[in-house]
């Protein structure tokens, strides 16, 4: 499965790029499993951010004059000059200090770490009162940045402030808090109890997790009282902060306004074809609103109870790993194993984590289920499992890690380009339409829902952001925020309070939604022009090869994936 390889001097300068990052950044070192920062926090105060990018500046400069010895030196320069590249641009934009919004910003990841943080011993939970502790200190350098890039004229707009003060408050509960009920789980207490000092330990833990959420409170009060009053009421990110975001996330240069018009076209394309699959399901004339209502009341589609999700979520996983290990792709050992998990948090979203790098902590697939959700429809789902799983993120991530002995550490775990990867997803997706796993046009139906909402988010994310024209049968006009409720509510089949979470998630983090369809998109054409270039050399194309190739790079920019297999 992998070649081994003598490490050159440039995979030793990304090598010493990952261990001196961890140090800069330990959350950043827990999520990818490097041991020794559990215990330790991450400064996001201006100091903190300008010591990560003035290790990047000297990373890059020492690449820049250090020779390549082969092939793989050559992607890996490639893939850290316009990754590198690009944290400095971002940077340099003074936006790193206005970060915060709905889902994936420093006020989610403070808490979110601690959902792969290990537990599993005494001096795991040593860690955890310790890393608690300090959570003070983390969430007060926040601040700090926050208030600093205020200064500097940069404020996050007023949605993502005052939705930050709502899941802050929640965090901030004393009685409810994610830390208070994580220290007293139960799962805590039996290990706790194998300490010699469990009672002095327990105590820690409970003060620290109390401290930690009255930090979150004092987050809640700055972001309502201080940073509110500030925030401009515009959603829209402008073309320059657009443009910078959108290479950001997909690695790659497009034509906004080109993309923006296909997006169009590929909604009214996927729509046809999913009114072709009603009408297979249930006869000419049904409508997909009609599919769509008929298919949730048929028992044989529907789950009861979070019990039922994950065994139904781990059963469907195994089947596509097992089968798809013999026949399409050459799956590691380690990552045959990927756990279904419900998540600790409520938000309605479903989302994927990587193993450790040394695979003690399994891939997982993450569910979060909001209270009121009690019921789950597997037509709907089903391409979720595979977009999630294999062969989505977990065969693309999973393997990524495995491959120690052909890739440095940065390319392994640090480089994750979101065009490349959830465009890998979203093209996974459509591949296992290509190999049979949706024959049910039921499944299928679910598939071409998740595709229409993708190519929905193209339209809706480019359309605020620039302010472009509004079609007439969304309004007319400009596009704004209220026109893209609309729109959205009437492209994707989910529950209203979903919508409107992922709506707010696209007003705030400009770029990243159409990272998904438009990387699935590029991904098409690179291998389009691959069966292209092997046809008219006269060679029969071989997709499993294709792929073993594609993903034997880890992840890294859509135009450096591009160019390497174009030879």
């Amino acid at each position: 499965m992998t070649t081994s390889r003598t490490p050159s001097p440039i995979d030793q300068i990304a090598d010493a790029y990952v261990q001196d990052l961890a140090a800069l950044d330990p959350f950043g070192a827990t999520a990818l499993g490097i041991p020794g920062y559990d215990h330790l926090v991450t400064d996001y105060s201006p100091a903190g951010h300008q010591r990560r990018v003035d290790l990047t500046r000297d990373t890059l400069a020492n690449i820049a004059k250090t020779p390549r010895q082969d092939d793989t030196d050559d992607v890996t320069v490639a893939a850290m000059t316009e990754r590198m590249g690009l944290e400095i641009e971002m940077f340099e934009s003074g936006w790193v200090h206005a970060d915060l919004n709905v889902i994936a910003s420093p006020l989610q990841g403070i808490r979110d770490v601690f959902d792969i943080t290990p537990t599993a011993t005494v001096d795991n939970w040593r860690n955890i009162a310790a890393r608690l502790a300090a959570l003070p200190t983390s969430i007060s350098s926040y601040i700090e940045s926050l208030r600093y890039g205020a200064s500097q004229g940069k404020v996050p707009a007023l949605l993502q402030v005052t939705e930050g003060v709502k899941q802050a408050r929640e965090i901030a509960d004393p009685t409810t808090s994610f830390f208070v009920t994580f220290v007293s789980s139960e799962s805590a207490q039996t290990v706790l109890a194998e300490a010699d000092d469990s009672a002095a330990l327990t105590a820690a833990l409970q003060t620290a997790a109390r401290g930690a959420a009255e930090a979150y409170g004092l987050l809640a009060d700055y972001l309502e009282n201080e940073l509110a009053p500030l925030a401009p009421t515009d959603d829209a990110a402008g073309r320059e902060r657009y443009q910078l975001s959108s290479r950001y996330f997909l690695g790659a240069s497009i034509d906004l306004d080109e993309t923006y018009e296909w997006g169009l076209e590929e909604l009214a394309r996927i729509v046809a074809e999913q009114q072709a699959t009603a009408e297979e399901l249930y006869g000419p004339g049904t409508t997909v609103e009609e599919a769509v209502a008929r298919l949730d009341e048929d028992e044989r589609y529907v789950l009861h109870g979070t019990d039922a999700l994950k065994a139904w979520m781990q059963e469907t996983s195994d089947q596509a790993i097992r089968e798809l290990g013999q026949s399409h792709f050459d799956i590691p050992e380690p990552v045959l194993d990927l756990e279904c998990m419900i998540a600790p948090t409520s938000n309605g979203g479903i989302y994927y984590t990587p193993p450790s790098d040394d695979f003690s902590r399994p891939g997982r697939m993450w569910w979060s289920v909001p209270p009121s959700v009690e019921t789950f429809n597997t037509w709907r789902e089903k391409t979720t499992v595979y977009h999630e799983g294999v062969p989505g993120h977990h065969l693309q991530l999973g393997q990524a890690v495995y491959l120690r002995e052909s890739l440095n550490s940065w390319r392994r775990l640090i480089c994750w380009v979101s065009g490349h990867g959830e465009g890998w997803a979203l093209y996974a997706e459509r591949l296992m339409e290509e190999l049979g796993y949706l024959s049910d046009p039921a499944d299928r139906l679910g598939m071409l829902d998740g595709q229409r909402m993708r190519a929905a988010r193209v339209v809706l994310d480019i359309g605020v952001h620039l302010k472009k024209p509004c079609p007439e049968q969304w309004g007319g006009g400009t596009w704004d925020a209220e026109k893209a409720w609309h729109f959205l509510s009437a492209n994707v089949n989910m529950p209203q309070d979903f919508i409107r979470f992922e709506l707010n998630r696209y007003l705030g983090w400009p770029g990243q939604a159409p990272a998904y369809k438009v990387g699935q998109r590029l991904w098409e054409q690179i291998r389009s022009d691959a069966q292209t270039r092997a046809e008219a050399a006269g060679e029969q194309f071989d997709v499993k090869a294709f792929h073993a190739r594609a993903l034997g790079l880890g992840s890294v920019g859509l135009d450096v994936l591009k160019e390497t297999l174009s030879h």
